[in-house]
């Protein structure tokens, strides 16, 4: 799925860019990436002609191509319900790296990190979740919770008004067609690298 693969090429693109490179063709995409040049010529004709033949792409121009067909022209607001390790590293990891997505609140239950911060935010009681989505506009709701809690958190994110959940919870929630979902079940990424261990 092409969707699938454009964070990827967005990545070493920036990369690219970083090192000070202008100009790359598909050729040098598919030794990077290991895709082939004709895949990657395929996935981004999709989106139009960013390239030209024999001239190769404008590392920044394709980056900015791709950050826009992401929608990652815009900064979006997040909340993390959870924060036991998973929850802290996700906290710390987009505070950290990825400058368009913006943490504004994180909840948990447990007292004994409930009033404490990361990165400056205080982490909040659980139970004031509704209130504050009632208050605050929030685009993206992450949970990181265990699973028995994570269909009630979706259940508020959607009725807070969230336009998409980040679920890392083990388990697969419910949430409404106009509600975007993305399941992050680390043990399936896991089970796929054991087959591949194993059929080689």
């Amino acid at each position: 799925m092409v969707i699938r693969r454009l964070p990827r090429y967005r990545r070493y693109l920036a990369d690219l860019e970083n090192r000070g490179v202008e100009r790359v063709s598909s050729g040098m995409l598919s030794e990077i990436l290991g895709y082939t040049a004709s895949q990657i010529r395929q996935d981004l004709n999709n989106f139009g002609g960013f390239g030209q033949q024999g001239y190769g792409y404008k590392v920044s121009d394709l980056k900015t191509e791709i950050d826009a067909i992401l929608g990652l022209g815009e900064q979006y607001r997040m909340a993390i319900v959870g924060i036991g390790n998973l929850g802290h590293a996700v906290s710390n990891y987009l505070y950290r790296y990825l400058d368009e997505f913006v943490v504004a609140a994180l909840f948990d239950v447990n007292p004994a990190v409930i009033g404490s911060e990361i990165a400056g935010i205080e982490i909040r009681n659980a139970n004031e979740l509704d209130a504050y989505l009632a208050e605050n506009a929030i685009d993206i709701g992450v949970i990181t919770a265990n699973k028995e809690a994570a269909q009630g958190i979706a259940d508020s994110f959607i009725k807070g008004g969230v336009r998409g959940i980040w679920n890392f919870a083990t388990i697969d929630i419910d949430v409404p067609d106009e509600i975007c979902l993305q399941n992050e079940h680390l043990s399936d990424g896991l089970h796929e690298l054991v087959y591949y261990i194993h059929s080689k």
